[in-house]
């Protein structure tokens, strides 16, 4: 049961890998979310034959500024629910500070409470010289302080998931491989994801959407297999809202499932509604 609820910051890592070609977005100017979005999942782990809803998991954006320049603040923050919190209690967050142009950020930081555990993690990204400055403190370990170059197209874990929604999917094929380039740990990893087509799907409440699925390629580490053993649905429409994401883990399975959005952009066309 640790590894079920202690890793729900996980489900913000794998939002972040449904995503499109890094160095076609970079410039692509947002068009799918606005200020007072928040969306909002339910977090499922597969224990035998059940699956448990162990957690909730929720994404915000809001406005404000950075050093004088319009921008949005992101959020992403993941927690057990109190019943599961005496077994293993987690709050994790994700916020990042980007433009609200072409997303790129500013100031990304990361907390990660999961038990007895504690992380953070501390990124300033200087648009000018292309570096980002880094500050990490893990558990156990002393403070790590670094400054490395800032890959062009590569974005933070946060940042990725709402720059992934400004994608035109439509110039893909389904099996096609899509680079992306993505901040994990102080380290920008390049890694890709497969389309995989369109597909209409059902909720746990009964809703169904028609949605774009993708398959990402996995990095190896204390969650997952390396592989492809992850799949993403996204609304179909212009908010590409995650509807479903599922992985394998080392033990069992995980599923986010999404639970209600307010304040989109535009219309939710990617329901499909019953006539009855």
């Amino acid at each position: 049961m640790r590894q079920v609820v202690g890793k729900i910051s996980f489900i913000i890592l794998f939002f972040s890998l449904s995503l499109g070609r890094i160095d076609a977005q970079c410039k692509d100017a947002n068009f799918s979310f606005q200020s007072g979005e928040k969306v909002s999942y339910h977090a499922y782990y597969n224990w035998g034959f059940i699956w448990l809803n162990a957690g909730h998991v929720s994404f915000t954006v809001d406005s404000t500024r950075y050093e004088s320049k319009a921008a949005y603040h992101l959020k992403a923050h993941g927690s057990t629910y109190k019943g599961y919190d005496k077994l293993y209690k987690v709050r994790d967050t994700f916020e990042v500070i980007s433009d609200t142009m072409f997303l790129e950020p500013f100031e990304f930081r990361r907390e990660t409470n999961e038990g007895s555990t504690h992380a953070s993690y501390h990124y300033r990204f200087n648009q000018d010289k292309r570096s980002v400055s880094a500050r990490i403190k893990k558990e156990d370990e002393p403070l790590l302080i670094k400054s490395f170059p800032w890959k062009e197209c590569s974005f933070d874990i946060l940042t990725m998931v709402y720059k992934a929604r400004n994608i035109d999917y439509s110039i893909y094929n389904e099996g096609d491989k899509i680079p992306i380039s993505m901040l994990v740990d102080g380290e920008i990893h390049d890694i890709y994801i497969r389309y995989l087509g369109k597909e209409s799907i059902k909720n746990r409440d009964g809703r169904r959407f028609n949605c774009l699925k993708f398959s990402p390629l996995l990095v190896e580490g204390t969650i997952f297999k390396s592989g492809e053993d992850m799949t993403v649905w996204v609304t179909d429409d212009l908010n590409r809202i995650p509807i479903i994401v599922e992985a394998k883990i080392l033990i069992g399975s995980v599923k986010a499932v999404f639970t209600g959005a307010e304040g989109l952009r535009h219309p939710m066309q990617a329901e499909i509604l019953s006539d009855n």
